[in-house]
């Protein structure tokens, strides 16, 4: 049997090649329809309404709304089809939004609660959109760390953020790139400050608000008056959140889960560089599953293990080498890895 971290990605990840994916992987029909129950309720349409249109929207599939809830729903299918027998999870994290799903995958909530969290955060994030966010890396196209590279970008975003009229802050620290998020203001001038790179960055993501930074305090808000703190327990596993802290089972302060989850994980950077450090430290896995849907956050998962310095790994090449001869990483939304980690 093999250990293994479970790794839950977060907004972004279900696109037009995800469309279908319930259809395809989520295995409980009971607990969708539960799912689907509760976005009716709210007036909101079905995950399976969603996932079975004719064509993939970007205006409608990647809303808050909408997206929150079909990558929960995705991540935890594809977190309870992960062959026990096979696998032992010792371990679960996440990046951005993927921290509600952990949540629940990890059992400081029921699946139910968890969708609950994950919709009414994306819902209420969708309802204000208060600011943005871009992307951009500051590791070579081979993955070689260029920290001098990293120290400018930080520079700037602080220097940006400190003029009048422009909000600008680093929102998540994700392997080999930065997730910057702000105003308009500070996104354009941030945008037009750095240098174009790899044909596609600086890159502003739709539909995406100012996450995990002081803007977003009134969304936190909002979360805290609408989900109840006996929502949440114990987890059964242990937790590793986006500041490297490992909630573990039996020991930790519920109200504290519930003050982070509401509070500071809506409000400040997201490390999900050293989430993902923490857990291949302090847990040594033989593997690293990335729940679907979508495969972007291999690569970000990669890098922070290569920053990590994991099995001496310290650019794209070694890490070619460890997954050719390990399978370090299974992407779950990847049909050729999913049968590696998957009940039969």
């Amino acid at each position: 049997m093999k250990t293994a971290v479970v790794i839950c990605p977060g907004r972004g990840t279900y696109n037009a090649p995800e469309l279908g994916y319930l259809s395809r992987y989520f295995a409980d029909t009971g607990l969708l329809a539960r799912f689907d129950a509760m976005r009716a309720k709210a007036d909101q349409e079905t995950l399976t309404a969603l996932d079975a249109a004719a064509r993939f929207s970007p205006t409608k599939h990647t809303r808050g709304d909408n997206g929150s809830a079909l990558i929960f729903a995705a991540s935890y299918g594809d977190y309870a089809a992960i062959d026990r027998a096979e696998v032992e999870i010792v371990a679960v994290t996440g990046n951005s939004m993927g921290w509600y799903t952990a949540l629940a995958c990890g059992g400081a909530l029921s699946p139910e609660n968890g969708f609950m969290v994950a919709n009414a955060m994306g819902t209420l994030m969708q309802r204000s959109m208060i600011g943005g966010q871009t992307i951009y890396p500051w590791v070579d196209e081979d993955w070689m760390p260029r920290p001098e590279r990293k120290a400018h970008l930080l520079d700037l975003i602080d220097r940006i953020n400190a003029r009048s009229g422009a909000r600008l802050y680093l929102s998540i620290d994700l392997g080999g790139m930065l997730v910057a998020a702000g105003d308009a203001a500070g996104l354009d001038a941030f945008e037009n400050a750095v240098e174009r790179v790899q044909g596609r960055f600086p890159m502003r993501l739709a539909n995406h608000a100012a996450f995990h930074t002081p803007l977003q305090a009134p969304v936190a808000a909002q979360g805290r008056e609408a989900l109840p703190k006996a929502m949440f327990g114990q987890p059964a596993l242990p937790l590793v959140d986006g500041g490297g802290q490992i909630w573990w089972p039996g020991s930790s302060d519920v109200s504290a889960l519930y003050d982070y989850t509401l509070g500071a994980q809506v409000t400040q950077v997201y490390d999900f560089t050293r989430a993902v450090t923490v857990a291949a430290r302090e847990f040594a896995p033989d593997l690293f599953i990335i729940a679907g849907p979508g495969t972007t956050l291999g690569g970000a998962a990669a890098q922070s293990l290569i920053l990590a310095q994991w099995r001496g790994m310290t650019n794209k090449a070694d890490f070619k080498a460890s997954q050719d001869e390990s399978g370090l990483l299974v992407s779950m939304g990847m049909a050729g890895q999913r049968g590696q980690v998957a009940a039969r």
